[in-house]
């Protein structure tokens, strides 16, 4: 049955079962086509389709041309939706109309005028469906009948510039998704021309399966007009999530599950704890009641406190008929935690190494033709760009020597970031300093450039990633001088690699005078080598010199001439930048944070290691801008409290005090306590720093901070968060991320010990953290600096357990 859509204050349409969107989401400015724009569908809670839209190609890839939102209007007098849209490169407006008719709602587009002549057999208008909600379904086209492929299997076709194309695996007036299964049955008809069904998966892994109506030529006004209907479940009540750490408690801590209701379910009065005895079965250990908690998003939540329960063992949560699984309460329930992220994460992260784990590969020795000087005035499709001049003693396309050592691969990708090196670098060595993190699980072996996983070599693994991490820094500061932005793929066909990263270039130098494919087993003919990009920025300068310092510290008595080099840089690299204005060379988010920021980090980091008073002097100088963004600076600026003056103690407590009142604030504002992001990139990143700060300030200021903060945001990364009750880190709690965002995104898989971002806001109020496909990188992308982070932030909570004792 399909119940009647309404126009509902948030401006969607909604019945029970099922909203359609129009163009609350638009495409990410950042990373273009992230597939949560234009006409999208939630079904039974589920976004199952995206992207309706005119779009200038049968499957959009993430960098194809989008358009141009002009404005929205919605109408809730005659139930519609109105979005005027422009693809101004070409003279194109439309306009985008959707509103309720009979059990369904009508889809239009009008075109002001004819499309231009270079678009004729180009523009459509578009609906992108999940491919994991129809793996195994069927689908009927004017009766015509057919399975949705589990893998893409054509058809395509050879445009005349030599690309591929996927051609309509059928076409028709009426398509039916899914007839056979209720909870995702939905069917469109076209008024105007025909339907068209593409799998983009034969393009791009990524790839949805696309309905599509063509534009027709030489016609203004009306051009498409689909009426969509989507079956929905008789009286269909989302099941209740029982929100908790998946990983467990420690006795000694809050321990608070939070029920997730739709808001036409009814809430039961209690809850219960049950223990899992040695015979297997559960019995009741604890009740009490499901307190109401109020609103929150879309949904109604309540809370279950049982932080009364202490005794060790196994347990679940039950909610009416809603059990969680099995999680501990331990006292040693966090100790091994972290250790997937160090022991398997890391590593295979490791760039320019052969990655080694018993009988599997994960990657050979990679890029070992680093780098290429990027050609100047040149904006590059991943946020990287080359201003004027290289700022190198390099030409635009010359070999830079030295740079094909050390570094993580920043992501889900393989650049080299240095903005995402120092950061990581910078968590790892605090991590190293303050618990002295001695597991030794891992061999690498830097003039091999050989990593074993699970190979014990004698050495902490925590310094060895220090090290690689530092070896990558040091390198670009003694090829060119200074810090770069990065090193990145030239162009999107690489750039788009998936699996092992040595195959991505050939590992020769490129050398010009040779011929496509000639070499001579040191360099080719091959013009594959990734591109550096060199523009220097005083606050990367800042950054990198920060990590190195740093670094200089935790190398000590492990690589000492590697200690003294990253020392003197950093003195000397400081000293320069203090000659001369700022060089601000700002762009996407490659060249450093604010000026302020990185200045102060380098600061704080030269101060630890001397004690000079010039560094305290600085910081002391940067005070006004540590106050006015205080929640961004504090935990780098409190590190600078044993070292200064009792005046800058004192106007930090008294800030403290401040922003205590802003933590309480952030508890208030939902049913988890913790700052929960609400733009393109979900936010567990900014989730764990917000607890670092918190916990170093706690350290310094326990009177005026407190642990719970601290508590909340890890087990909010362990599956106490909205949209569902996963742990973020693969591998890690009873349910955990085991379809992400990593380099081995293809075949659905996951690295161990990685963190993805988390719970992604579509807006205006749905969480999304997809489990059955892994490409949304805004909710399901690695990142390595979140991962040292992560490190830092379960020994800072096993370290307030132990200090609580």
């Amino acid at each position: 049955m399909t119940n009647l859509l309404e126009l509902n204050d948030h401006g969607y349409f909604a019945t029970r079962g099922l909203n359609v969107l129009a163009f609350s989401n638009w495409y990410d400015g950042l990373f273009s086509d992230a597939k949560i724009s234009g006409i999208e569908l939630i079904h039974h809670d589920v976004r199952t389709a995206t992207n309706g839209d005119v779009r200038l190609h049968p499957t959009p890839a993430q960098w194809d041309a989008t358009p141009l939102l002009q404005d929205r209007h919605v109408d809730p007098e005659s139930g519609s939706v109105e979005t005027h849209l422009a693809y101004p490169g070409h003279d194109v407006r439309y306009t985008v109309k959707v509103e309720v008719q009979g059990d369904g709602v009508l889809l239009s587009v009008d075109l002001e005028q004819p499309l231009p002549r270079e678009l004729e057999g180009r523009a459509g208008f578009n609906l992108e469906f999940l491919p994991s909600a129809y793996f195994g379904k069927a689908y009927l086209v004017d009766g015509r009948s057919g399975l949705f492929p589990r893998y893409p299997t054509g058809p395509t076709t050879v445009l005349g510039d030599g690309t591929v194309e996927p051609k309509p695996i059928v076409t028709g007036r009426m398509f039916v998704l899914a007839p056979d299964d209720p909870a995702r049955r939905v069917s469109i008809t076209a008024h105007h021309g025909e339907l068209q069904l593409f799998d983009g998966r034969n393009v791009a892994q990524n790839g949805w399966f696309v309905v599509r109506s063509p534009l027709p030529s030489a016609t203004a006004g009306r051009v498409v007009e689909w009426f969509v209907t989507a079956s929905t479940l008789a009286g269909w009540t989302r099941p209740p999530v029982i929100a908790h750490s998946q990983v467990g408690y420690h006795p000694d801590q809050q321990k608070v599950a939070v029920v997730e209701l739709d808001r036409h379910d009814s809430l039961h009065p209690t809850a219960r704890l049950l223990k899992l005895t040695d015979d297997g079965t559960f019995v009741e250990h604890y009740q009490d009641k499901a307190r109401p908690w109020g609103n929150y998003l879309r949904y109604t939540y309540a809370t279950f406190d049982f932080s009364s329960v202490r005794e060790p063992g196994l347990y679940a949560v039950e909610y009416g008929d809603t059990r969680t699984h099995t999680f501990q309460i331990a006292p040693d329930v966090y100790e091994t935690t972290w250790h997937p992220t160090l022991d398997v994460f890391f590593p295979v992260q490791m760039d320019h190494m052969f990655v080694r784990e018993a009988y599997r590969v994960w990657h050979g020795a990679s890029h070992l033709d680093d780098a290429l000087q990027a050609p100047v005035n040149h904006e590059h499709f991943d946020l990287y760009a080359q201003g004027p001049t290289t700022d190198t003693p390099y030409q635009p396309g010359e070999h830079i020597p030295g740079l094909n050592i050390g570094g993580w691969f920043d992501a889900g990708d393989f650049d080299i970031r240095t903005q995402t090196q120092y950061a990581t670098l910078l968590d790892l060595v605090q991590t190293w300093e303050t618990f002295r993190i001695e597991r030794d699980e891992t061999t690498v072996d830097q003039e091999r450039r050989f990593v074993a996983l699970h190979a014990p070599d004698g050495i902490p693994d925590l310094l060895q990633q220090i090290e690689h991490g530092t070896l990558a820094l040091i390198a670009q500061h003694r090829a060119v001088g200074h810090a770069i932005p990065g090193i990145v793929e030239p162009d999107l066909t690489q750039y788009a690699h998936l699996g092992d990263a040595s195959t991505k270039t050939d590992n020769r130098v490129y050398n010009p005078r040779m011929k496509v494919g000639e070499t001579d087993g040191f360099s080719s003919g091959t013009f594959d080598d990734r591109w550096a990009f060199t523009s220097k920025s005083t606050p990367l300068n800042y950054g990198s010199i920060a990590g190195l310092a740093a670094a200089s510290r935790a190398l000590r008595g492990y690589r000492d001439e590697l200690a003294d080099e990253c020392f003197a840089t950093a003195v000397r690299v400081w000293d320069e930048e203090h000659t001369h204005a700022p060089d601000i060379f700002a762009h996407g988010n490659t060249t450093g944070g604010s000026l302020e920021e990185e200045e102060l980090r380098a600061a704080v980091e030269l101060l630890i290691c001397t004690g000079d008073a010039r560094y305290a002097q600085r910081i002391d100088e940067l005070w006004p801008a540590i106050e006015r963004n205080f929640a961004k600076h504090a935990e780098v600026a409190v590190r600078a409290i044993p070292y200064m003056d009792a005046s800058y103690a004192g106007r930090f407590e008294d800030r403290v005090a401040a922003y205590s009142q802003e933590i309480a604030e952030i508890a208030r504002a939902n049913p988890f306590g913790v700052p929960i992001s609400t733009g393109g990139w979900a936010g567990n990143g900014r989730i764990i720093r917000f607890a670092i700060t918190n916990y170093l300030l706690h350290r310094a200021f326990p009177q005026l901070i407190g642990a719970e903060s601290i508590f909340a945001a890890l087990n909010y990364i362990y599956g106490c968060h909205p949209g569902s009750a996963i742990s973020f880190v693969s591998g890690v709690g009873a349910v955990s991320k085991e379809v992400a965002y990593g380099n081995n995104r293809a075949d659905f898989s996951f690295i161990a010990g990685g963190i993805v971002p988390g719970v992604l806001i579509i807006k205006p109020d749905f969480p999304e953290n997809k489990e059955d496909w892994p490409f949304f990188w805004g909710e399901n992308e690695y990142v390595v600096n979140v991962g040292a982070s992560y490190l830092f932030l379960v020994n800072a909570v096993n370290d307030l357990l132990k200090r609580a004792r």
